[in-house]
């Protein structure tokens, strides 16, 4: 199958937004994997906070701009692996887009 639809900024700003997820939750298209990916835009004093379940693993890639993830910095085109964090924290973006991929073990 295919799905397409447009998530507006506003809907991404200053948090982590379910794009695709197994069950459509929250308005987001079907993914036929046990996965979810969230889009995200971080700027200025925005932080955003994202609990990650035991057991499962993060993918966080930088779209644009440059955002702290985890107290790294991050800048477009760098990316960061989680396995075992309670919890993902962007701040001190700067005109950031983020793509988060919450993944199986």
């Amino acid at each position: 199958g295919y799905e397409q639809k447009h998530f507006s900024a506003a809907e991404k700003r200053g948090r982590l937004r379910v794009v695709a997820s197994p069950d459509a939750h929250d308005g987001s298209v079907t993914i036929h994997a046990d996965a979810a990916i969230y889009a995200g835009l971080v700027d200025g004093d925005e932080q955003v906070t994202q609990p990650l379940p035991a057991g499962r693993k993060a993918y966080l890639h930088v779209v644009r701009g440059s955002v702290e993830v985890n107290g790294h910095a991050l800048a477009a085109g760098d990316a960061a692996k989680l396995e075992d964090e309670p919890q993902l924290v962007l701040r001190h973006g700067r005109d950031a887009e983020v793509l988060l991929f919450d993944l199986a073990a």
